[in-house]
C-alpha cells in the first residue's frame, strides 16, 4: 500500500498511523518530496476527478486567480501540494480522504 501526502500533515499522520497500527504495510511518498508523475497523475485524476484539487488548501488560495484555471493535472505538476490529501493505493484499489468510509474500508 502507497499513502501519498505530505509529511506536515496530521491528516496523513493519523491515516498512516492507525494503518500500522491495523498491521497494514504502509510506503509513505511525500508528494512535495517526490511528486507525482505524469503517468500517477492521469490515473488519479482519471480515478477522484477534480476532487483530487484540494480547493480548500493554502497553496490554493495563495495561486493568482488566472493560475486557478489551468487544468487538474496542469495544477498538480506545477504544485504538488495541492493534492487533496491522503489518496492510499493498493493494487487496484484507490481511496482519497481519510474519513469514516475510507478507515472503514481499509481497517474494517
Amino acid at each position: 500500500m502507497i499513502l501519498y501526502g505530505l509529511s506536515s500533515c496530521d491528516t496523513c499522520r493519523k491515516a498512516r498511523k492507525a494503518l500500522e497500527a491495523a498491521g497494514r504495510d504502509v510506503t509513505f511518498r511525500d508528494v512535495r518530496e517526490s511528486p507525482l508523475s505524469p503517468e500517477e497523475r492521469v490515473d488519479l485524476l482519471a480515478e477522484f476527478g477534480e476532487a483530487l484539487i484540494n480547493r480548500r488548501s493554502t497553496t490554493w488560495r495563495q495561486l493568482p486567480e488566472d493560475a486557478r484555471n489551468a487544468s487538474p493535472d496542469d495544477l498538480l505538476a506545477a504544485h504538488p501540494t495541492l493534492m487533496k490529501r491522503p489518496v492510499l493505493v493498493e493494487g487496484l484499489r484507490r481511496t482519497l480522504g481519510w474519513d469514516a468510509a475510507v478507515q472503514g474500508e481499509w481497517i474494517g
